[in-house]
């Protein structure tokens, strides 16, 4: 479902992000296909600088159908963000996604805990964010980092995902017996 990077799809990632329903909330927002050639390039070389991690998201024939990354790492902090094409949307991409690239993150890299900053307005990221039941509100919580996403007016919400409270959701459902579809007597 998750693959590193790679230049080859670069044209049917460009043809899912320019989609009017995607493009403004890309991060990364080309409006050539040139451009997003060399977007991907520097991605690519800032993932091996350590700068960031980047995940192309395959649908279940190998396709890409979007990216998932986790930016401005920092004191084993990070921001995510992700993108699914238009035609993808409502298909269960996006958690698979996330519950594959959070167990990446958590069990392979030193990331304690994932930012997620959601626009108010934007109401389709809100519902993905809130049915992932290891994600707390963090406006409060890290009041200095949401100050720092929202300096002139209060646009975005704050998540966060950290590692304890992603590993305690992971060790409660594998450890209950309903969570297998199993019935208990």
């Amino acid at each position: 479902m998750l693959k590193t990077r790679d230049l080859h799809e670069v044209p049917g990632l460009f043809e899912l992000l320019v989609h009017p329903e995607v493009f403004p909330y890309v991060r990364q927002k080309a409006t050539t296909s040139d451009e997003y050639y060399f977007i991907t390039k520097q991605t690519m070389e800032a993932e091996e600088n350590g700068e960031l991690i980047s995940r192309t998201i395959l649908d279940e024939f190998g396709h890409p159908i979007g990216t998932i990354n986790l930016f401005e790492i920092q004191d084993n902090h990070g921001f995510l963000a992700t993108w699914i094409g238009k035609p993808y949307f409502g298909k269960g991409y996006n958690k698979r996604a996330k519950e594959q690239f959070f167990a990446e993150l958590f069990f392979d890299y030193p990331i304690e805990a994932i930012f997620m900053k959601v626009r108010k307005t934007n109401t389709r990221s809100l519902k993905a964010v809130l049915k992932l039941p290891y994600v707390t509100l963090g406006n409060t919580l890290y009041a200095e980092v949401y100050q720092q996403i929202n300096p002139q007016e209060e646009i975005y919400d704050l998540f966060v995902i950290t590692k304890e409270h992603y590993l305690a959701y992971q060790q409660f459902s594998n450890a209950d017996p309903t969570s297998s579809g199993e019935e208990v007597s």
